[in-house]
């Protein structure tokens, strides 16, 4: 834990703050004496949602602005002495329909937000979210960090750019950046009124409300989860980590599960529901990736990083939640 006391009193910086992961990592900044900034844009399509702060809204401050604009980013990353990269387009299927969109944010923001940071405050340290879908069809499993990347959407594509911005950076100018790819990353406080963030979402609030989950193709796809505290204690270690400037790591699970397992899992924690199989829909059926699975023994190895909460006890908190505040998130 003495790792983290750097981040007593640290002057901290969100972008994505509002979103999912982003608003669970400012709740853990706060617990640990960290003052936190949030800027997210709250663009109804993206996942910020101002219930994701509720009990801690005194405790941090936040910005309404957009990651695009790069006025408002020379500004805000003044004087930060962390800064966690977390806004970003998430949703392949949007990415193929406006490309330019998904480029705007995912590509040509993280440049900026990088040229601001070399401009006005080249000391930050940056934690940037990446994601297993730049990696895209697996060549072998589990995929380690070595795994060739050859994205199967417009969205795989931009993040992997965004991604090596951060890293080049780290090697031209000392910007102090460290990338983690992320895998199916679910819990309280993320999208579920459509399946624009995580597929998990859309099941959960269909259990909930009493409707069968969808799964597509034949359910045999395997996957690795990782439950919203693991990821963000991956990004805390990142952060306070210097042998972890300019590297990029995995974020994994050492319990796989396929879909219609997961399906069934999800029924049972929730004490009831039905699921069925039905076909890819065509649009999602060319982006989809099979099985995946990380190894994450990098991470492990350098920083001590191992997920702690399994799939069972990260349903039933995540079922939980929404059953308690589903008003603030259908």
């Amino acid at each position: 834990m003495n790792a983290f006391t750097r981040l007593h009193n640290a002057d901290c910086l969100i972008t994505g703050g509002l979103g999912f992961i982003g608003s669970n990592l400012a709740r853990r900044l706060v617990e640990l004496g960290a003052r936190v900034t949030l800027v997210d844009s709250l663009i109804p399509e993206y996942g910020g949602n101002l219930f994701n702060i509720a009990g801690i809204e005194d405790r941090v401050r936040v910005n309404i602005a957009d990651v695009r604009d790069e006025y408002s980013m020379d500004y805000l990353v003044q004087g930060r002495d962390f800064l966690f990269n977390l806004a970003g387009q998430t949703s392949h299927l949007d990415s193929m329909q406006n490309p330019y969109t998904d480029l705007e944010i995912n590509c040509r923001a993280q440049l900026s937000i990088l040229e601001a940071c070399r401009k006005h405050n080249p000391r930050v340290k940056i934690v940037y979210a990446s994601t297993r879908q730049i990696y895209g069809k697996p060549d072998y499993l589990p995929v380690d960090e070595r795994h060739l990347l050859h994205p199967t959407d417009v969205n795989g594509i931009n993040k992997m750019a965004g991604e090596w911005y951060h890293i080049v950076y780290n090697n031209v100018y000392g910007i102090r950046a460290v990338s983690l790819r992320m895998t199916n990353t679910y819990g309280p406080r993320m999208r579920v009124k459509d399946a624009r963030q995580t597929f998990l979402g859309i099941w959960i609030k269909n259990l909930i409300e009493g409707k069968p989950i969808q799964v597509w193709g034949d359910g045999l796809q395997v996957r690795d989860f990782n439950y919203v505290d693991d990821a963000v204690e991956a990004i805390l270690l990142a952060a306070t980590s210097e042998n972890a400037n300019g590297q990029i790591f995995n974020l994994g699970s050492d319990e796989t599960i396929n879909l219609r397992d997961l399906a069934e899992l999800c029924i049972e924690v929730n004490g009831g529901g039905t699921y069925e199989i039905i076909p890819f829909p065509p649009d999602r059926k060319v982006i989809d990736i099979g099985d995946y699975y990380a190894d994450y023994r990098k991470i492990r190895g350098m920083l001590g990083w191992t997920p702690r909460v399994n799939l069972r006890e990260g349903l039933k908190r995540t079922l939980e939640y929404y059953r308690a505040h589903r008003e603030h998130y259908w």
